[in-house]
């Protein structure tokens, strides 16, 4: 390993594939057995948990201890290298083809960034998986690093807070320490996450959106599908979430702050454990995102993890998928050791209204209830009136935020493209174009010269910062 990747690693943080430990002692063989359980990845000694060098010196008693360590494991782990680099240690693990591993002190596994022990119906579970290759896990060779968006990439380090400094050269290190490229080929996790054009490689990799008037499907007045990347899909379903359901505004300590009928951060979570979840190898299938006037209903394919059941959902945690959901982690998008199901419950609970539903069959169904005091629709006369009138007030205002966004961007730098603009807002290139559009009618924003080749210009009383 060279001393850039050792600043990448350091700079991603804790993840699946990578634990940081200040300094050696023999317990890493837990650390080492749960990444050979998992996807393999590195123990990183003379770091501490917050990603601060302390520094560790590699004797070759040191190294003699980690490989008897390695070789007492049960079966017997290799350590394809242990290395000094500048004043931290490296110590690789490489995923196991005999799992699950077990060292003295039991089976341990790698939850998020966590090393975790493991209970008897957790070992039984990787002994019927071992065999198995997952969808996300499936090379793709007929992809290439040409069909990767920087762009998305640099979301996702930004989403990370990672300051990394992406460019062509150092993207295959960057993807490979990610678990997303091996042998110079893109794995599914990899595409879903950072293709150009995720909807030409996994085409059902979708949230399909819908608002309807009532408590059933007959009258639908709003639908949205997007196929994107998934971090796209989870900003597309909190806006659709913001647009649909009501809001009401309180004043504390002379701040306003909107407060909407069903905590977003609950919903949040709940899409976070659909893209996460869902079972990618279901052909055909979209996660459905539904709004009525008494409810909300998140579905999506795949019923829970093999290893979860009635008695331990919500208490236990199962990744369906181990990549995402570090990529997922990384973004700080998931809780740790499942707590996912207890914070929606909670938010719920504080908020006062009836607990959420959680059911499985073949698809993952959560049914979130809404408070039927907020309807606008049981809201009459003059009071309805005012209720709309507020409401859509504040969705101005949510717009008008994201313009100055977008003019404080662009004051910075006048060449960003739309697509640009959309990774940095989060937001979708269609509303990318409907804000600069609306920019250029109120004579805030003009265009100088061709889409290609062109730039942006402030105008007015902006243009001074």
């Amino acid at each position: 390993m060279q001393s850039d990747k050792l600043k990448l690693l350091i700079a991603e943080g804790e993840g699946l594939t990578v634990e940081f430990k200040e300094k050696y002692t023999p317990k890493i063989d837990r650390d080492i057995v749960a990444l050979a359980n998992a996807r393999g990845g590195f123990v990183v000694l003379g770091v501490n948990d917050e990603g601060k060098i302390v520094g560790e010196t590699l004797t070759n008693q040191m190294k003699a201890e980690i490989l008897s360590l390695a070789r007492n494991c049960d079966p017997h782990i290799a350590i394809p290298r242990i290395s000094q680099i500048e004043n931290v240690v490296i110590i690789e693990v490489s995923e196991g083809d005999a799992k699950p591993y077990s060292c003295s002190s039991g089976y341990f596994r790698r939850l998020d960034a966590v090393t975790q022990k493991m209970t008897q119906q957790e070992v039984r579970l990787i002994f019927r998986q071992s065999a198995d290759v997952f969808f996300e896990d499936l090379p793709r060779d007929d992809f290439t690093l040409g069909d990767i968006s920087l762009q998305k990439v640099r979301a996702f380090l930004k989403e990370a807070g990672t300051s990394y400094k992406l460019n062509k050269t150092n993207l295959p290190s960057l993807l490979a320490s990610l678990g997303i490229y091996k042998n110079e080929t893109i794995n599914n996790a990899g595409v879903m996450i950072f293709a150009a054009d995720v909807k030409k490689w996994v085409p059902y990799c979708e949230i399909i959106f819908g608002a309807f008037k009532g408590t059933d499907k007959m009258h639908i007045y709003d639908r949205k599908d997007v196929r994107d990347d998934l971090l796209i899909q989870l900003n597309e379903a909190i806006e659709f979430f913001k647009k649909h359901l009501n809001i009401r505004s309180e004043i504390r300590e002379f701040n306003r702050r909107d407060i909407y009928e069903i905590p977003l951060d609950a919903l949040r979570e709940a899409l976070v454990n659909a893209l996460v979840h869902r079972d990618y190898s279901m052909r055909g299938t979209s996660i459905y995102v539904n709004v009525f006037d008494d409810r909300v209903e998140i579905t999506n394919p795949g019923g829970l993890p093999a290893g979860i059941t009635r008695d331990n959902f919500g208490k236990e945690s199962v990744r369906r998928n181990q990549i995402i959901a570090d990529l997922f982690h990384r973004m700080g998008k998931v809780e740790r050791m499942g707590t996912g199901i207890k914070r929606m419950c909670d938010l719920i609970r504080d908020a006062g209204l009836k607990q959420p539903d959680f059911t499985s069959d073949t698809f993952f169904h959560a049914v979130f209830y809404r408070d039927p005091k907020y309807a606008l629709k049981k809201v009459s006369g003059m009071a309805g009136e005012i209720s709309r009138e507020t409401i859509r007030k504040t969705r101005e205002k949510t717009r008008e935020k994201t313009r100055e966004k977008i003019l404080s961007l662009l004051r910075k730098e006048p060449n960003l493209t739309i697509a640009e603009l959309a990774a940095n807002t989060g937001i979708t290139n269609k509303g990318i174009e409907w804000q600069l559009n609306r920019l250029c009618k109120e004579v805030r924003l003009r265009r100088i010269g061709p889409d290609k080749g062109g730039h942006w210009e402030i105008v007015g009383k902006n243009n001074g910062g």
